[in-house]
């Protein structure tokens, strides 16, 4: 296991000499973030962003992420030109010494949230998601500013997007997904970088759009596209883990065992009731998840790629990006580096 750290770069407050403080945190995970989507990331920006991480004596081995285009996502007639754009992305993170590229096939947005600050019982504040809250907005009428929403879009943009999905269902995403797969893959295989699909988040669809990498059956599905060592999963454990009908426990012991996992994004999520949940501490009592048998299954069927802690609560009144503090992500990392070194000791 080789744990890593979420990091913004020049965007990013958290100077890299105190995430290096951290202990057992040896690596960065982050992106080229001032390059338009659909555009090639050429070799200079790629080092630009690598090198301070390596003179803080960090590795930089994991990009999280490299954006898909809707185009991509649609099967628009643009896309053979944007995945050769892709594919040309691949190899220039290749040569600079990436190993996995964590990306996401969700329509529109991102991971979504209704409050970035909700307040817990302590004081401190996470992430929520709270169904109703999100149900009564209507995309197509009104303006949004909701985390994961892409906010580069105009209100008429957005709403002409919107109406190009209405021709898209499950089955046509699917297909989208795998002519993109096909393409890039062999591409991935000689570079030598692996292709880690993070989850639907949540793993339901929302606003009519569709959303497929969900459950353990999508993984399977996703996975046996390509036959390939390329073609993984990030295991993001409160994506996944925030709908109770998904065993992270078997999922986890499932794809290491097929060397599937080449990225996992480490956090809990406290279900409160349906299609709802709060985004806890890490540790198992916090949540709803068992992280201690996670991470054992984990370990238990090979897992050693690469983990980081995920979303953290904003705790010590520290005020930086949501879920991206440094100081529960650093209490994270070490709660899951004493797991881990738990597990390995209890099997000597």
């Amino acid at each position: 296991m080789q744990m890593t750290f979420r990091w913004y770069n020049r965007f990013d407050n958290i100077p890299l000499e105190y995430i290096r403080q951290i202990p057992y945190v040896s690596g960065i995970v982050t992106a080229v973030y001032d390059i338009p989507v659909g555009e090639v990331w050429t070799k200079e920006a790629i080092l630009a962003v690598k090198q301070p991480i390596i003179d803080a004596g960090l590795t930089f081995e994991v990009i999280e992420s490299v954006p898909v285009h809707e185009d991509i996502k649609m099967g628009a007639p643009t896309r053979d030109r944007l995945i050769d754009n892709y594919c040309q992305t691949i190899r220039n993170l290749g040569e600079a010494g990436i190993k996995v590229i964590c990306y996401n096939f969700m329509p529109v947005f991102d991971w979504l949230r209704s409050d970035l600050a909700h307040k817990l019982s302590d004081g401190s504040t996470c992430l929520a998601f709270d169904q109703q809250t999100i149900l009564n907005m209507d995309p197509s009428v009104s303006e949004l500013s909701l985390p994961g929403w892409d906010e580069s879009y105009t209100k008429d943009e957005l709403s002409a997007l919107l109406e190009c999905y209405k021709n898209i269902d499950h089955e046509k995403l699917w297909e989208n997904l795998e002519y993109f797969l096909k393409k890039i893959i062999p591409v991935c295989e000689e570079a030598g970088v692996k292709m880690a699909i993070h989850p639907d988040d949540p793993p339901w669809s929302i606003f009519g759009l569709p959303r497929i990498i969900t459950d353990k059956s999508a993984l399977e599905r996703l996975v046996s596209i390509v036959d390939s060592p390329c073609n993984g999963i990030t295991l993001c454990l409160g994506s996944l883990g925030c709908s109770p009908k998904n065993d992270m426990v078997d999922i986890a012991a499932e794809f290491a065992k097929r060397g599937k996992v080449p990225f996992v994004h480490a956090r809990n999520v406290y279900i409160t009731k349906e299609n709802c949940f709060e985004e806890s501490a890490h540790l198992s009592s916090s949540g709803s998840l068992d992280m201690y048998a996670i991470l054992k299954a984990l370990y238990d069927n090979g897992f050693d790629g690469y983990i980081r802690p995920d979303h953290g609560r904003n705790i010590w009144g520290e005020d930086g990006r949501p879920g991206y503090g440094l100081y529960d992500r650093a209490l994270g990392a070490a709660y899951l580096t004493g797991l881990w070194e738990a597990i390995n000791k209890s099997k000597e």
